[in-house]
């Protein structure tokens, strides 16, 4: 077959999409793994991939603050919660992006979702042997699926349509993300959570056997939002296997003879100082989006005694609330204005509400960090795709995506050093003071992309 012919294939490859009653979209994929267009069905399944890794997310939050009292645990080592999350997805990034490059997008999103599915099922034999660390296990092997999950999603919402609109592609898909940020909460709230007292309190001055009695109550509750979630991601499984994806690859057959290896792909990555640039930059974002919704219960309990673990996170929902209006606010900001602004302005903004927590002794502080939230909105997806569209050779772009994944691990650092700083502190809320370097980070580097922008203020064709 010609190259031009290659360049102008049909999604499925020229076979009719009928089975399972499926309509075939006439999207075709260019030579360099674009799309001429967004097949709309096979978007919006991919999209709804997104929330799942945000219900585990958010789920974690919750973990961590019935896992301190039921393990006496202290803040830092409570923040090993996300350690074991997030390190899940350091370690697995790189394999996923292997199996993404030898076979197929679709495939990387079958073994999450399978693999996700197995990491919740072992919370019901974790919740029989009740000790942390086994908790810890099966936190990380959900977290190995999450990280099949999104190194497939992420890059692959990206490609799946024209290049332009890369960027606003991957913020539309991530805007789902906060409904499952919401999800897990409000499923953390309602069946994990109870009235009356905070949990710690109905332990003090119990026996060893009420004391057992009632731990073991607390962790089978935890068990109830991954039955849920157990439903949920076997239909979904079941959706995208049924559903036809284009193969989103460049069409080169020099390069699908010699496929790049991991050392080819670090090699050629390692002379790309804007792609390092974004890898520290998510790293940091991840940090600080991770240690705040980490710390925002455990705040508010802090600032307010009288308050149980269910009243404290409402606070949860609204940082998860404000969030999704951020996000969305962005996502209309970036039709009409350079990126790289909103941006800057979202991480100045950040900081400004961070100084507000660590310096003003009342609960209005709680309210502070709930706007902070809001100003991480677009950081993810923005940093993502910019750092993504750094690798001008799309031979690595599954690798590329992998790093750019493992910078995720960043979710696992910063938490337990602001457990740390509020252990040694003995104050929660001058621990946040960490954050406002994430942020500052954040600021830097998007500044640094706008002062070096030929062109100062980005087209409108170019946002959308």
């Amino acid at each position: 077959m010609s190259e031009s012919a290659k360049a102008h294939l049909p999604v499925d490859g020229g076979v009719p999409n009928t089975r399972f009653g499926l309509i075939k979209d006439r999207s075709l994929q260019l030579k360099d793994g674009y799309l001429s267009k967004i097949p709309l069905f096979q978007f919006i399944l991919l999209s709804i991939c997104f929330p799942m890794w945000g219900a585990a997310a958010s789920l974690n939050d919750i973990l961590i603050t019935q896992f301190k009292a039921l393990f006496t645990l202290s803040d830092v080592a409570s923040a090993f919660v996300q350690s074991a999350f997030y390190g899940g997805y350091f370690v697995i990034a790189i394999p996923a992006s292997r199996v993404i490059r030898k076979y197929s997008y679709k495939v990387g999103l079958l073994l999450g979702l399978s693999i996700y599915i197995v990491g919740c099922m072992l919370f019901f034999p974790a919740s029989h042997v009740a000790t942390y660390t086994v908790f810890l296990a099966a936190i990380f092997s959900v977290a190995v699926g999450l990280s099949f999950l999104e190194t497939s999603a992420n890059t692959y919402s990206s490609m799946i349509g024209p290049k332009e609109s890369a960027t606003l592609r991957l913020n539309i898909s991530q805007t789902f993300t906060p409904v499952g940020f919401l999800a897990g909460a409000l499923l953390g709230k309602y069946l994990i959570f109870t009235d009356g007292d905070a949990l710690h309190k109905q332990l003090e001055g119990l026996d060893a056997s009420a004391r057992q009695a009632l731990a073991t109550e607390a962790l089978q509750r935890t068990l109830e939002p991954y039955r849920l979630m157990i439903m949920v991601l076997v239909v979904l499984v079941l959706l995208v296997a049924i559903t036809q994806y284009p193969h989103c690859k460049p069409l080169n057959e020099a390069n699908q003879e010699k496929p790049s290896s991991v050392a080819e792909t670090l090699a050629y990555l390692s002379q790309r100082p804007a792609f390092i640039k974004g890898i520290i930059t998510q790293f940091m974002y991840v940090g600080v989006q991770t240690a705040l919704w980490s710390f925002t219960i455990r705040l508010a309990l802090q600032m307010d005694s009288s308050i149980n673990e269910r009243s404290a996170s409402n606070y949860m929902i609204y940082a998860f609330i404000a969030f999704f209006i951020g996000k969305m606010f962005a996502n209309f900001l970036m039709t009409r204005v350079n990126q790289d602004l909103i941006l800057i302005a979202y991480s100045v903004l950040g900081m400004l509400a961070l100084v507000y927590v660590i310096s003003v002794p009342n609960f209005s502080a709680v309210w502070a960090a709930v706007f902070a939230s809001a100003m991480l909105g677009p950081g993810w997806a923005t940093i993502y795709a910019r750092t993504l569209d750094t690798v001008e050779d799309k031979r690595f772009a599954e690798t590329a995506g992998a790093i750019i994944v493992m910078a995720i691990i960043g979710g696992a650092v910063i938490p337990v050093l602001q457990g740390l700083i509020s252990d040694l502190s003995g104050s929660m809320q001058f621990s946040f003071i960490i954050n406002i370097f994430c942020f500052g980070t954040m600021a830097l580097y998007f500044w640094d992309i706008y002062r070096h922008s030929k062109t100062p203020v980005a087209s409108k064709e170019t946002a959308a």
